[in-house]
């Protein structure tokens, strides 16, 4: 008997300890210097990191970069971006849209509600902007809307994209026009509506310059829009700094880490070291080591002989022979070697005043001259590489000697429209090595310029062996998921067939 009540007590106690754990564990189990509930700020953090933040593997991030021919890859395994060939691109973008709509949601009464409500329609516009330039018409007004039992959204046409991108970016500088400073900002705008505001209109400035060939289409009002923006004065200055990221010891550059795995194997394109020559450009130095067989031969790496790039349309087999024999130039050790080597800037005011004097050029706007702008772009885009470590440098630092003489030779402003115009869109490349490297690209498709090698031996564009493809595919579970729609906006666009040469309605 004594044994049957002391089993009763044993269970009784267990019974108690398990019950006041079950009713407990959420407390047991919380991180007191954590918050456990959803704010605007955190998922503020989330809406721009989503957009700003580089999350690919390193390997991609090289990718970037050798589709718009800035480098050469050798010795891994031949990259079909750089003999002309591209896959499928994604809408996994898209999953940003609920986090944002609960941003707004949670801010509403907060002191910031209007500045995150500018975050979400930039957000928003960054998103579909580069979207609809990969693929051309993609899902915009049905995106995101799951809840409300739509599972297979239409494709918008993609001239009507591009206005709503343009008027969500219209009232994001009203919002912020209004906007208080805010929590939940990586950027180095650290909350600050105005910065937001310059930046949202640099954005806007950057789209209607990527709509040149379209200043016919009235619905778009391009010109009109581009000068109403400039006569704002509400636009990035020098001192307003970049839209984007910062790297840190925490936050590591993403070559950084790769302990020397892809730079090896990354080479400079003679494309992209001529254009620096042809400059006396010295950023040439801080973007590339010296040929290894030249300086055995005998140069010295202030040489800019030393510099020598690959012919990234050559024989593959022919690259990985010359680069095993280190006749090419890599990308700088500082890219590997330093945490912080340089930061993601994804809009600047450097890029804008190029833009700015691409506008005067063709009668836009009627405020400064072309040269001005020229100059402030190129003199602005100097001195953030000064800012770099100059140990790097191989001896040819920049310093501000170098940037007040740089026009003294050939980067002086030309005579004629079309030379200076080459001018703006050369600057524009070399100013977004390793930051906008896929801008690049559109600006090719845009321009033609630089002229992009081609070589029918080598290239893995199947159907058009003489031409640069001018899209990404639309991503593959698009035809297991939502075929009809996909199959609509095929037959709209490009004749029923999803193709990597076929012209959106952009380009046409």
């Amino acid at each position: 008997m004594k044994n049957i009540n002391n089993y009763i007590k044993i269970i009784s106690l267990v019974l108690f300890f398990a019950l006041y754990s079950c009713e407990n564990f959420e407390e047991i189990n919380t991180n007191p210097d954590t918050t456990t509930e959803a704010s605007a700020s955190l998922l503020c953090t989330k809406v721009i990191l989503a957009i700003t933040e580089y999350s690919s593997e390193d390997k991609a991030f090289i990718t970037e970069s050798v589709l718009s021919k800035y480098l050469g890859y050798a010795n891994e395994g031949q990259m079909n971006e750089q003999y002309n060939k591209l896959g499928s691109s994604s809408f996994g973008g898209m999953t940003l849209l609920p986090n944002i709509e609960k941003m707004v949601e949670y801010a509403e009464g907060n002191q910031g509600e209007n500045s995150y409500k500018g975050v979400a329609k930039f957000a928003r516009a960054y998103l579909f902007y580069n979207l609809t330039m990969k693929m051309g018409d993609i899902p915009y007004s049905e995106a995101s809307q799951g809840a409300d039992g739509v599972y297979q959204p239409s494709y918008d046409e993609q001239e009507s994209i591009f206005i709503s991108i343009l008027n969500e970016l219209e009232e994001a500088d009203e919002y912020f026009s209004y906007g208080e400073d805010f929590d939940g900002d990586p950027t180095p705008y650290d909350g600050n509506a105005d910065s937001w505001r310059k930046a949202t209109n640099t954005l806007a400035l950057k789209i209607l310059m990527s709509l040149s060939e379209k200043t016919d289409v009235s619905s778009l009002d391009v010109k009109n829009r581009f000068s109403s923006i400039v006569s704002s004065g509400n636009i990035m200055e020098e001192s307003t700094g970049f839209f984007g990221l910062e790297y840190s010891s925490q936050d590591l550059y993403p070559l950084n880490s790769t302990n020397d795995l892809f730079t090896s194997k990354t080479i400079l394109s003679s494309l992209f070291l001529d254009m620096l020559k042809n400059l006396n450009d010295r950023r040439m130095y801080y973007y590339a080591e010296p040929s290894g067989a030249q300086i055995l031969g005998g140069l010295t790496e202030t040489d800019p002989d030393a510099y020598v790039g690959v012919d990234v349309d050559m024989v593959y087999a022919e690259m990985n022979a010359n680069h095993s024999a280190d006749v090419y130039s890599l990308v700088n050790n500082r890219y590997r070697e330093e945490d912080d080597c340089e930061p993601r800037m994804l809009l600047t005011y450097e890029e804008q005043q190029l833009i700015l004097a691409e506008a005067r050029i063709k009668g836009w706007i009627s405020s400064g001259t072309a040269q001005e702008y020229y100059e402030q772009g190129v003199k602005a885009a100097l001195t953030t590489v000064m800012g770099y470590n100059a140990d790097y440098a191989h001896g040819m630092a920049i310093d501000q000697d170098y940037i007040d003489n740089y026009f003294a030779d050939e980067a002086a402003f030309k005579a004629t429209t079309t030379e200076q115009l080459e001018q703006i869109w050369s600057q524009r490349y070399i100013l977004n090595f390793f930051q906008d490297a896929p801008g690049s690209f559109f600006e090719y498709r845009r321009t033609g310029y630089p002229d992009f090698p081609i070589n029918p031996e080598t290239s893995l564009n199947e159907n058009d062996k003489n031409a640069i493809p001018m899209r990404w595919l639309y991503p593959d579970s698009e035809s297991t998921y939502n075929r009809d729609n996909l199959t609509e906006a095929l037959d709209r666009q490009y004749d029923g067939y999803d193709e990597i040469n076929k012209l959106m309605w952009l380009l046409k």
